[in-house]
């Protein structure tokens, strides 16, 4: 034991063999390669899926400016545009929309989380904004993702948009994971038997007031928990 207590100074004091040396260099850089080969996976992960590049891949004019390509589908448009839409990416979406679109757009309704605006503001992504006078009316609400009465006017905006619509106007609508829940219950309270005991799961739901039995659609297996989170029928 004293041997080796002699012996580690010394070995603390001389120069690393050149081979050790380079293969810690070798280490080093390929950790770093790593890194950065994450960092680029990541970052055109995310570009593909950013809502510009998705909208353009989607839709597209035709040089006169007279059809509406949606894949492999066209729409004659003829000032008769609208557009609705709901969910967290929606806004960037809409503002790719509009900035495609242009005056072709007549109106448009969205349906997004609260704060998500003053959100990109701070981290600076004026791309994902609508510009100040934008035809598009924002709605924020569904706090911490849960049902209130903004996300229900949200619903009921979109739902009177779209029922003042006829056979000859045209509506695109954007639709992104996570929609506040009165949206996908169709805007208001679900109609199915919501009276099952896991229903008593969601006591921090809202408690919205009855709406038209229209609004009510069925609940089904798929989406029970969240049609019964937004019935307030527990």
């Amino acid at each position: 034991m004293a041997a080796a207590l002699q012996v580690l100074p010394r070995l603390a004091r001389a120069p690393l063999h050149p081979l050790l040396w380079r293969g810690s260099v070798a280490r080093l850089a390929s950790s770093m390669a790593l890194a950065e080969q994450a960092r680029q996976l990541f970052e055109t992960a995310v570009g593909a899926v950013l809502p510009g590049p998705m909208l353009h891949r989607a839709l597209s004019l035709d040089p006169g400016g007279r059809q509406l390509q949606v894949r492999d589908r066209n729409f004659q448009l003829r000032q008769n545009l609208y557009l609705v839409g709901f969910g967290k990416a929606v806004l960037g979406m809409a503002a790719a929309a509009e900035e495609l679109l242009g005056q072709h757009l007549v109106q448009g309704v969205i349906s997004v989380p609260k704060g998500i605006r003053a959100a990109m503001e701070r981290a600076g992504k004026q791309e994902m904004l609508l510009k100040p006078h934008s035809r598009v009316q924002v709605f924020e609400g569904a706090e911490d993702n849960l049902p209130d009465r903004d996300a229900l006017r949200a619903a009921l905006a979109i739902r009177q948009l779209a029922e003042g619509l006829t056979a000859d106007d045209l509506l695109l609508v954007l639709i992104s994971g996570g929609e506040p829940h009165p949206v996908r219950c169709g805007g208001g309270p679900c109609g199915g038997d919501c009276q099952r005991p896991h229903c008593g799961q969601f006591p921090q739901c809202a408690r919205l007031p009855a709406y038209p039995q229209s609004l009510r659609p069925p609940c089904s297996p798929a989406t029970f928990r969240e049609d019964c989170a937004v019935s307030g029928r527990f």
